[in-house]
């Protein structure tokens, strides 16, 4: 495998690639086809995968800080990788792996994530505006000061998990799983919570009304 020319964009056919613990720090991958490729502990740091096809692809563990990955990741292993400022945003993550990951102020504006596993993920200051997470399960993740503004959370598992100045103006989190979870001074105006689970949430500071 050339990789170099992977490197510069001059092979963008890599389905089923095997690239396992390779260095393409700021690589050109822009719309590369990279379908189940084996990308495990793969250092991506800064590459342009702007319009690529991750779907399926095995990332685990994978270096991808500040990485262009606007494209189609369906069904994509992100499980323990570090994405810390990662540009995801409008992106295809249904049913995407990514239990353990570190999603520091990372970008999933508009992104579709139903389905996706953020199990103790580590998501603080994260955009997530608009985004789809319906059933999406967060059970014990770190969202603090994570906006979540106009998400689509309805029946999404957010079970023990830090919500501490998150903003959720907007959101519907219609038949959530909020047990357990942290809520301290976050925004919750024009939230919906119609059938949620609330034993044990902590709503201090908050403007919510558990009467309402």
């Amino acid at each position: 495998m050339d990789i170099e020319a992977i490197r510069n964009g001059k092979i963008s056919e890599l389905v089923g690639a095997d690239l396992e613990d390779e260095i393409l720090t700021e690589a050109d991958l822009e719309k590369a086809n990279l379908r189940g490729a084996n990308l495990v502990g793969v250092d991506l740091s800064q590459a342009n995968l702007q319009g690529a096809y991750l779907d399926g692809a095995n990332l685990l563990g994978a270096t991808l800080i500040r990485c262009d990955l606007r494209g189609s990741l369906l069904g994509v292993n992100l499980t323990q990788a570090n994405l810390q400022g990662a540009d995801l945003r409008g992106s295809n993550l249904r049913g995407a792996n990514l239990m353990g990951a570190i999603l520091l102020r990372v970008s999933l504006a508009g992104a579709f994530l139903s389905g996706a596993n953020f199990g103790d993920a580590d998501i603080q200051g994260g955009d997530l505006r608009a985004s789809e997470l319906h059933g999406v399960n967060f059970q014990g993740a770190n969202l603090k000061g994570a906006n979540l503004a106009q998400a689509q959370l309805q029946g999404a598992n957010l079970s023990k998990v830090n919500l501490e100045e998150a903003d959720l103006r907007g959101a519907n989190l219609s038949g959530a799983n909020l047990s357990g979870a942290n809520l301290l001074c976050s925004e919750l105006e024009a939230i919906n919570l119609k059938g949620a689970n609330l034993e044990n949430t902590c709503l201090v500071g908050t403007q919510y009304d558990l009467n309402s």
